[in-house]
Parts: structure tokens; sequence; C-alpha cells
């Protein structure tokens, strides 16, 4: 099956004189199951519909291309959020962008929902628009913008979009397109649970088990009663974000209302196998050979996708607000087969990059509880400590592992998507720990301990430090006994709400401890979505309601993250700057317990304090040499 037409040309290659449904996506065209793209438009083409795909449109001519389509136009940023895309955590312009051809940045616009949207209805106004993806699920309500440094309206209202879908929209998408080809108005699919939608209040019918949060007036007033609101609204989204429990959400916009539907169900196993199974071409549209290809495609072309959903949902991480807590598996037939797919491709050398998802080594619901009654609102499965009543096993993961380390022309298989070591360690029987670290890590296994305070890790939704350091300590243990020689890469953070410039040296230390020197260091990111995100803007803990301390200045985000590499020696004036101020020169000097060297002290600098500065010259007669005579 070819890749779906992108240009007029390949359109009537196909015998089609107009499209059902046109997605305009601000990611270059790959067409892999890991990219939303993709799957959206091979499951409407699956369900019987005409799809044409516009990648990165800039210009009028762009939007044009298609033509009208039959019934509606469908918008998403990307595989991530536009400005993420755009801007590191200290809003610098990134010079790159994995995912346009040539890996060039600039192809799409900020916020390219809103911009891709605003023309579309400019341009076709009487035509509905349909949003998702990752930027439009994570901003359907009033929202902080780091960017903008102010909370903006739900992207529903920037937007003018006639729907809004959340979460993963296969079930979604096939309902809308259903009914649109039926003849129903867009207006008319008000009831399609996990989507919302704007309406006039006085149009507004409430529906029954309906929750409210503040206003985006309320929200966005920058007093603290207006923070105080925002964090209540941010518990409210989130707790209602489950399939079985969640109750309608609104949110008022001034004369509108923003209505969010109880969230669509996850996918079924069988339902799963069915998207997967889809013929995907598990690569870039050919056009994009003489560009260089999109560099997104290397991670991701010989990795597989097992699961969704994360019940680990770290405050930090979006993925919880977007794919649900719930965990959806494929079946082992399912992953076999597209493993056997990957074998076939010219270029592959034998290695399956990965077998993962949001995390690897989740399979099965965290407990037999939740399928019932939902997932619990008021605490999480695994943090700051693991809630009794998850079931914790690996035996079927393992099992698939093992049928597929069996398959032929399969050499190795690796697992680089991120590992739960907490419920790794829960787990009683070892031979999952065993067997990967026999066969699962091509030398350097990436964990996520993310700090090592108990309070900022409490903050951040994560295990205490002590579960880290038995995980630790039990890998290297396991991996001596084979004799291989394989390491531990910790994904760290700095300046996360709650680090304080004494936490940030506490991880500095026990960085030193532990021998790690780490390349890469996170600064906290705010992005749309996220508890932390809420924490960072308001100053409150939403759980709480207690104050948190909150790093802002670019000074003390800077020391902060110099702390994490004060091996560096372009780190050291940060380091030194750091320790002084926190009183901590016991840390200043060459023994084998100090992070950093102290300042090489010049003749000048070795004056008492209030001794007078001598002149130049007299400085430099001390250390001329008297003449002889």
């Amino acid at each position: 099956m070819p890749f779906l037409p992108i240009s007029v040309k390949e359109m009537q290659e196909r015998g089609w004189k107009q499209p059902d449904f046109v997605l305009v996506t601000g990611d270059a065209y790959v067409d892999h199951p890991s990219f939303g793209t993709a799957i959206i438009s091979r499951v409407l083409e699956a369900a019987g519909y005409r799809v044409c795909i516009l990648p990165q449109p800039r210009t009028d001519a762009d939007f044009t291309r298609f033509g009208a389509p039959q019934y509606a136009f469908l918008v998403n940023s990307g595989n991530i959020d536009s400005m993420v895309a755009h801007y590191t955590a200290a809003k610098k312009r990134r010079s790159e962008d994995a995912y346009t051809p040539g890996g060039k940045a600039g192809a799409r616009p900020d916020r390219a929902v809103t911009v891709y949207t605003g023309k579309l209805k400019a341009l076709y106004p009487d035509l509905p628009v349909a949003i998702g993806g990752i930027e439009a699920s994570l901003r359907r309500f009033a929202h902080y913008d780091y960017w903008d440094d102010r909370v903006r309206p739900s992207v529903l209202i920037d937007s003018g979009a006639d729907l809004l879908m959340y979460g993963m929209g296969e079930k979604h998408i096939v309902e809308i397109a259903n009914r649109l080809a039926a003849g129903e108005r867009m207006s008319d699919l008000h009831d399609i649970l996990g989507t919302c939608y704007a309406v006039k209040t006085s149009e507004y019918i409430p529906a029954p088990k309906t929750v409210e949060c503040a206003s985006f007036e309320q929200v966005s007033a920058p007093d603290e009663r207006g923070k105080r609101l925002y964090a209540e609204a941010c518990m409210i989204q989130q707790r209602e974000h489950d399939a079985v429990r969640g109750r309608t959400v609104i949110q008022r916009h001034g004369n509108q209302i923003v209505v969010q539907n109880p969230p669509m169900p996850p996918l079924e196993t069988d339902e799963m196998d069915q998207v997967y199974a889809l013929p995907f071409m598990r690569d870039y549209h050919p056009s994009y050979r003489a560009l260089g290809g999109v560099p997104g495609i290397e991670e991701v072309k010989f990795s597989v996708i097992h699961n969704r959903g994360c019940f680990g949902a770290c405050n930090f991480c979006s993925l919880a607000y977007h794919q649900g807590r719930r965990i959806s598996s494929r079946s082992h037939a399912s992953v076999i087969e597209e493993v056997k797919k990957i074998t076939e491709m010219p270029d592959f050398k034998g290695y399956i990059h990965d077998v993962g998802g949001p995390t690897a080594n989740f399979r099965r619901p965290s407990c037999d509880g939740q399928l019932q009654r939902g997932l619990c609102s008021d605490k999480k499965c695994l943090a700051p400590e693991m809630c009794p009543a998850v079931k914790v096993t690996h035996a079927d993961y393992l099992k698939l592992l093992r049928e597929l380390r069996a398959l032929p022309k399969v050499k190795k298989v690796f697992i680089r998507s991120g590992l739960r070591f907490d419920y790794l360690l829960a787990d009683e029987d070892e031979e999952f720990f065993k067997e990967l670290v026999a066969h699962h890590i091509s030398g350097q296994l990436k964990v996520a301990p993310e700090h090592c305070s108990d309070r900022v890790l409490k903050y951040m939704g994560k295990p205490k430090i002590a579960v880290y350091n038995r995980f630790e300590k039990r890998f290297y243990e396991l991996t001596k006994s084979i004799g291989k020689k394989q390491y531990l890469v910790p994904y760290l953070m700095s300046s996360h709400p709650g680090s304080t410039m004494k936490d940030a040296i506490e991880l500095a230390v026990f960085l030193k401890k532990h021998g790690l020197h780490p390349e890469q260091v996170q600064d906290f990111y705010p992005t749309p979505g996220t508890v932390s995100t809420c924490m960072f803007y308001t100053g409150l803990d939403p759980n709480t309601m207690e104050k948190v301390y909150v790093p802002r200045t670019p000074e003390e985000k800077a020391r902060q993250r110099a702390l994490l590499q004060y091996f560096k020696p372009e780190n050291k004036k940060l380091v030194l700057a750091a320790l002084k101020k926190e009183g901590r020169y016991d840390l200043i000097g060459t023994s084998p317990d100090c992070l950093v060297a102290p300042e090489r002290v010049s003749v000048t600098d070795q004056r008492r304090p209030n001794q007078s500065k001598k002149p130049k010259k007299t400085i430099r007669n001390i250390h001329k040499p008297k003449k002889k005579t």
C-alpha cells in the first residue's frame, strides 16, 4: 500500500477528485505507527475514507492544494507541541527540528494548531475543523503558557476550531467520520466521548454528573486568589481524566463555555492489534529524500510499541494526562508480526532498538479493581510509596521478549524506553531483571531517578532515592555476575519546583559519591497540562494547596544546572558561586570529597580585607630583582 497523497498528482493517481478529509500537520509526513498523523490517517483509510496529508503548509496555495474536503479538515501540530519543538527550556530558539526534512527548524509556526486552524477558517469559513494531537490535547482548558508567561484560554477558543479530540484518537475519529458521512453536522457531535467543544452560555444544556472549574477570567488573574483557583482547576482536570469514573468538566470563557466530555475508553487488545496491523510504510515520504530525510524516524524505525498509558504518572510528564493512566497492551502475535515485517526491511541489521512505550515494563493494569471503579483520584499507584493493591509481574513481558529473541534474523532485542525501576524491584520473581541485564541492554541502560532529595522527588511524583539506590546496587551485582561491563545512565532534572539550591548541591554530592558524570541535564520545562507546570506558575502544590519553592531566575537555574555537571571546567564559576552562597566551603578544595577546586588566587587577591591597595608600580617593584653593584 503506497503512502497517502501529499500532492494533487498523488491524489489524482488514486482516481480521487476530492478527499473526504485533509489532515494538516506541523510535521513532515512519516508513515510510521510512532507518528500520530500516520495512525489517524490509516485508521480513517481503513474505515473507507479518502485522506490527503498536508504537511507543514505555509502559503495560501498550500492550504488550498486539495480544495475543500468532503467532510472536514483535521489539524495537529505534529508529534510534539510546536513551542517545545521551537524553544529550549531557556526560551532560546532551536536550530534543528527532528520532524522536518533535513532537520531544519522553522518549517512550522509557533502554536501551529491555532495558526493552521485560523488560516483554514479564513479560507473555508463554512467547513468544519477538528483539532487533536498532543498540542490540542494538553491545551484543552485555560493553561499556563511558559513562553508568554501568562494563562492562555483553551485552544478551542484561541483557534476557533469546531471540535477538539483529546487523548489517543482512533475511536473518536472513526465515530466523527461515520456521523459526518451519515449527514450530521459537526455541531451535532457534542456527545462524543474524548472530545471538547465550545458553546455559547445561553445555549448550554448541563449534562448530568458535571463538575465546573473556575472560569478563564478567574484562573488567569495573576494574583494569589487567581493562582489558587488555577491550582484547584488543575486538579479537577487531572482527576476527572479517567474513562471509568470521569465526569463532564466545564470551564467558562467569557460568554462561552468549554465542555469536556468524559474520556473515551482506551483501546482493548484486539483494537490495538487492528491499528498496528495497518499498512504503514514505516518510513518518511520519498519526496524528502533529496532534502536529507526526516531525522525523527531514526529513533523509531526499528522499534515497536507494545503498550499505552502510564500509571506511574510523574507530575512533570504529560503522558498520563494525554494517554491516561490505564495500561493497554497489544497481543504477542501482533508484536511478533510487526517485528517480522521489520526484519524484512532492506536496511535492517538484526537489532530491534526498543520494545517499549510510555513505560516499557507495564503490560497490565496496576491493580485488579480499576476496571470497575477506575484509578484512584486521590493518590498515585507508585509514589511516593507503592500502593499495596498494585499487582507486580513481568511474566507476560518477559515471555514476549523471549519470543522476539527467538525470531529468525533477530540478533538482539533492546529496551530503550523508560523502565520503572521501583516496579521492577517490587517483583518477587527476579527472572526479568536477570534477563534484562543479560540480553536487553546495549551497554547502557537509561533510567530516571531524576533527583536524590526525597522532598523534591515527592513534588515530582517519583519514588524515594533509597529505591533507586537498591536498584543500582542490584543492577551492578547482576552485571558483574555475568561478566559484562554495563552502566546506568540516569536522567536528572534541575530546577524542578521544590528544588532549592541546597537540594541541587545535595544532588551534586550524590553524583560525586556514585561516580556519575551525566552528559546531559534537563532543566525543568513547564509544558502545558502537567501538575509540575501548575506548581511552577502558582507556587502551590495542587495536591495539598501548600506553598512550594520555585526556582525562577535565570541565574539560579544556571547554577542548579551547573551543579549537576560540576566536573565540567566551563561550569566552575557557577558552581563556586552556588557553593559560596550556601556556605558550603567544605565542598571547595582538592580533597576527594570536594566538588570543585578553589580559584587560583593572584598576589593582589591575597591581601587582607582591610588592607589598602598599593599602586601597581609598587607591586611590580616587589618582584623586580635588585641590580648588582
